[in-house]
């Protein structure tokens, strides 16, 4: 069976079910804004089910748009195919804002460049002698404007305040800050470290509601609390591992990507389950 998407994006597709959607992961694996032709396979369903664990665990804090990740619960002709179990979800649809919203707890990725060239990240001055990894005094709010194309652009909160107003740009930043609290703080007691992390909000019915994706290794960076050690890159759970392989290849980060080896994929799909088991099983 065949059913083509309204919307397929770089790993997952959407479906059109009048005023819901069904929304996919796919084994499909991006970086570096590429999307590569090797799967990484079970990627998707890894990827929802912890999504869908974590919406359950924080609807205490927001709300959120899923309906179901049961199969039995989803319209047919999906609810008949065994492709779509474990790796969707029936959810309302929502106005989506235009904010990536990025809490950051440790100094890392794009928020270490910045710092060592500026001693602040997003315009949020931080005190000075930090070094890789090492914990921030307090979570900080970094968003960014959602590109269609290429990288998010980092942004500041004034600037969401001038695109959606000082009330809605406030409880983002709030409720971004309440979620990475509250799991990270669940995730200590799983051995994960939550460097940092990011979500994307919607309005449904006038309310703020959480959408998309939330806690998984494409959407977070998870290191292991044993081997933390601030001065160096850390391991691990999450989609560094592919990032630092496609480094060493030479490749010039534009289309095409590179073919991945059955080793770049095992190991990757490992990094991933590691996740999932520490995190939600």
């Amino acid at each position: 069976m065949y059913i083509k998407p309204f919307k397929k994006g770089k790993v997952r597709d959407l479906y059109d079910l009048d005023d819901k959607m069904l929304m996919v992961a796919s084994d499909r694996i991006s970086a570096f804004d590429c999307v590569f032709d090797e799967p990484i396979p079970t990627k998707g369903i890894i990827l929802n089910s912890i999504s869908a664990f974590f919406f359950e665990y924080t609807k205490d804090i927001i709300e959120n748009h899923l309906i179901s990740a049961d199969i039995s619960d989803f319209p047919a002709p999906f609810n008949e195919d065994e492709y779509f179990k474990g790796r969707s979800m029936l959810v309302k649809k929502i106005k989506m804002l235009p904010v990536e919203c990025v809490v950051r707890g440790y100094l890392e990725g794009s928020g270490l460049k910045e710092y060592n060239k500026t001693g602040s990240v997003c315009n949020i001055p931080l005190k000075e002698g930090l070094k890789q990894a090492d914990k921030l005094d307090e979570p900080i709010y970094t968003p960014s404007i959602k590109a269609e194309e290429g990288h998010d652009i980092n942004t500041s909160c004034e600037e969401t305040v001038k695109m959606i107003g000082a009330d809605l740009a406030l409880k983002l930043k709030e409720k971004s800050l309440e979620l990475y609290k509250k799991v990270s703080d669940y995730a200590l007691t799983k051995g994960i470290i939550i460097a940092d992390t990011k979500f994307e909000f919607g309005v449904l019915d006038g309310r703020l509601a959480l959408a998309d994706e939330i806690f998984t290794p494409d959407s977070s960076r998870f290191w292991d609390v044993d081997d933390y050690m601030p001065g160096k890159a850390q391991k691990s759970f999450d989609k560094q591992y592919l990032r630092e392989y496609l480094e060493t290849t030479g490749w010039d980060k534009n289309p095409p990507a590179p073919k991945l080896t059955d080793e770049v994929i095992t190991q990757t799909l490992n990094k991933y389950m590691q996740a999932y088991e520490r995190l939600v099983k």
